[in-house]
């Protein structure tokens, strides 16, 4: 069985199977019935969102074929289909074993997968308010469809028979992984419950799916919904290209002669940034850290309530005290503790930095003859001066050596010498794409040639995306029944600039850029047999790609790709001098801000029992005790944590990104410490052989050994905040 879409988290579930009973039934209503039947067949061989992938590369979606009127059946069908093929396997009279369970199970759902490609185009790149009636209608039955599937007794018996017998000792490791993998797949959702547990535990994954399904509607609700017109008098401060990029929002809204400030990250942070309208700063500040929270019909924080409610009931039918303990019993760090005690050893160096930076701050303003004390909406502002006078560091002026297109190119760079890949844009047209926006490359291996994949891009912001940055892949690499090329993507929300204008976008962003396409290199890179084994560990999978980053101010990206857009000149040395000196200021706001958040996902789901919580208060009152400063606000305030609450992804799980980025910054150090640098061929061999291509396959702490030769250490991880060393536990 196939590893469940990210994106869908628990919402998926299903209908019951197409076909007629053996009852006796009077002639009109076999007829009937078999019209029926042969209408669903037909409905089945026609819905193009049901149809294998056919054209170049092995077959790629259909993009161009997509409509909203074939999902609704497509996904009623593919379960059909699934669920049919499940009975095939618990039908087989002979004793279950590797191949006609587990593996029978890796190849189950094949129409399903495909729906739910295009399903997760409408969902993160095209919504639209008739995908979102869909999405809610179906969202239930999903969630009974996976309930079929995790609580089927005769099935789950086949898995344990697999698990537990002799056989498994004479698997292969990889073999042994995925039986394990299944195995609690089943048993930690709900598979050992008696007849009236599993009832209700079904019963909650239904409420949930239609509670994760509002809480991400109501956030891009909010998101679409909430857009600042400016006037030109009003744009003081704003650097030439966001003006240009502003007015292209606006009159892309109708709008003409305005400047849009949409209510998304992309927008908001360089406004905050650069403006010199304090007011209009603290109005794009509350309204976007107001997302969902907001009393009004898209408010999210009773949906919270219920959903960290109905989480705790859960957990509590399996036997577990709290949400937490359940989620991280299989990952890296084991136990919540475990994961607290990390970002604990952190808090006290990340917020002593903060008040450093706001008396920074403080200062300059009174230099600069303001009478203010800092709030939120000047952090951003004031950092700014700040680096400028400590460092002569201009973020703009770095900006203007950070063009989309060469950052792309770069990316390739750093791909072609570590992994050996080979980019080549595939002609417009050839391939489908959901939107204009959309380009496809070509992945081959420089040496061979051989083809490897398709890389999908698609780059800027529109109405209907979600906002952020992600990857996704529409097909992974296994080879158990014939290897299988990937097609891989990834996703931003750069605002697209004035037509022939090159996309400048700031130094986090291109850090994120580079972050993403890590994730798209570990699917590229991929070499497991079986398709399940692509899943990831939550708090090991942010690893790969935070490496990455690591690559972007590199003597050879540096030259070749970080160009000015004007002259063609590469950043000079003296910039990138500025900008290694300036590598830890302002890591306190930007730790404590992401620590604050992964605090409060924690603590939420270990409490023994949340219900009737208030999540304003709890996050209010939780970061007054934890010393929270007044002038930062977390990276995502618990009403629109959409990581977290429109799924459970990352529930009980964002603290991974630091449990990541502490074998971040040890394994950075390995290239550092290497003779060829970051470069370094033989480090190379090993990151990709034991870092990428494993996938899952092998336990994360086992494989990062294989790679490092000992556990990670903190240490690499305090050194690169510039923060001090804590003392040994």
């Amino acid at each position: 069985m196939k590893s469940l879409p990210l994106w869908l988290g628990c919402a998926l579930v299903s209908v019951s199977l197409l076909g007629c009973n053996d009852t006796a039934a009077p002639t009109a209503e076999k007829n009937a019935t078999a019209a029926a039947v042969e209408q669903a067949v037909t409905e089945k061989q026609t819905n193009p969102l049901l149809q294998k992938w056919t054209g170049p590369f092995e077959g790629v979606p259909a993009f161009d074929k997509m409509q909203l009127a074939d999902l609704k059946p497509a996904l009623e069908q593919g379960m059909a289909a699934h669920l049919a093929d499940i009975d095939k396997i618990t039908a087989n009279p002979a004793a279950a074993n590797f191949e006609n369970t587990i593996v029978a199970l890796e190849r189950v759902g094949a129409e399903l997968d495909r729906v739910f490609t295009y399903y997760g185009i409408w969902s993160a790149n095209k919504s639209s308010e008739e995908f979102r009636a869909i999405q809610r209608e179906m969202a239930p039955k999903l969630s009974d469809f996976n309930s079929k599937i995790t609580q089927n007794e005769a099935l789950f018996q086949r898995v344990a028979a697999v698990y537990n017998s002799e056989e498994m000792k004479s698997l292969t490791p990889e073999q042994q992984r995925l039986t394990q993998l299944v195995y609690l797949g089943f048993a930690n959702n709900g598979a050992t419950l008696n007849a009236e547990q599993k009832k209700r535990y079904a019963a909650i994954n239904q409420r949930l799916a239609q509670l994760y399904t509002q809480f991400s509607n109501n956030t891009l609700a909010d998101e679409e919904n909430y857009v600042l017109y400016l006037t030109k008098e009003q744009l003081g401060g704003l650097p030439t290209s966001f003006v240009n990029a502003a007015a292209a929002a606006a009159n892309s809204r109708g709008k003409e002669g305005m400047y849009a400030i949409t209510n998304t990250r992309s927008s908001m942070d360089p406004f905050l940034t650069y403006s010199t309208e304090r007011e209009l700063r603290k109005q794009v500040w509350n309204t976007y850290y107001s997302r969902g929270d907001n009393g009004d019909a898209q408010d999210n924080n009773s949906l919270i309530t219920e959903i960290l409610a109905l989480r705790d009931e859960r957990v509590g039918l399996l036997g577990f005290e709290n949400y937490a303990t359940w989620r991280l019993q299989d990952r890296m760090a084991k136990s919540p503790q475990r994961a607290m005690d990390l970002m604990m050893s952190v808090w006290p160096a990340a917020i002593a930095r903060v008040q450093e930076e706001v008396a920074d701050m403080q200062a300059l303003a009174k230099q600069q003859g303001n009478d203010i004390t800092i709030e939120p909406w000047d952090y951003r502002f004031y950092a700014e001066q700040v680096r400028k006078a400590k460092y002569d560091l201009d973020s703009d002026e770095v900006k203007q050596y950070l063009q989309l297109d060469k950052l792309r190119e770069a990316m390739f760079y750093v791909a072609g010498r570590l992994f050996n890949f080979n980019f080549t844009a595939v002609a417009d047209g050839s391939v489908p794409v959901f939107h204009e926006d959309v380009k496809v490359w070509e992945v081959t291996d420089k040496t061979s040639g051989k083809h490897i994949g398709l890389w999908y891009l698609d780059p800027f912001a529109r109405t209907g995306k979600r906002s952020g940055a992600w990857a996704t892949s529409y097909r992974s690499y296994s080879n158990f029944d014939g290897a299988k090329n990937v097609l891989s993507s990834n996703n931003s929300n750069f605002i697209k600039g004035a037509p022939g204008e090159p996309v400048l976008i700031s130094w986090d962003d291109a850090e994120t850029y580079f972050h993403e396409f890590g994730h798209a290199l570990h699917a590229l890179s991929a070499k497991v047999t079986y398709p399940t084994l692509n899943g990831g560990v939550r708090d090991y999978t942010e690893f790969q790609s935070q490496l990455l980053e690591r690559w972007l101010l590199t003597d050879e990206v540096i030259s070749q790709f970080l160009v000015h857009h004007e002259t063609g000149e590469p950043m000079p040395k003296a910039l990138v001098a500025k900008i290694n000196n300036a590598a830890t200021f302002n890591e306190g706001f930007k730790t404590t801000e992401y620590l604050a958040s992964a605090i409060i996902d924690l603590k939420l789901h270990m409490l023994d029992d949340p219900t009737g919580i208030d999540p304003d208060a709890f996050e209010r009152d939780t970061l007054a005790a934890m010393g929270m400063p007044s002038q930062v606000v977390m990276r995502h305030r618990t009403p629109q944590f959409g990581h977290v609450f429109s799924g459970e992804g990352y529930a009980a799980a964002y603290y991974g990104y630091m449990w990541a980025e502490v074998l971040t910054s040890d394994a950075a150090e390995a290239f550092a410490e290497a003779p060829g640098g970051f470069y370094d061929k033989e480090v190379a061999a090993k990151l990709v052989e034991h870092l990428f291509s494993v996938r899952n396959a092998v336990d994360p702490a086992e494989a990062y050994r294989a790679f490092r030769g000992r556990d990670a250490k903190i240490d690499a991880l305090m050194r690169d905040r510039g923060f001090p060393i804590p003392k040994a536990d």
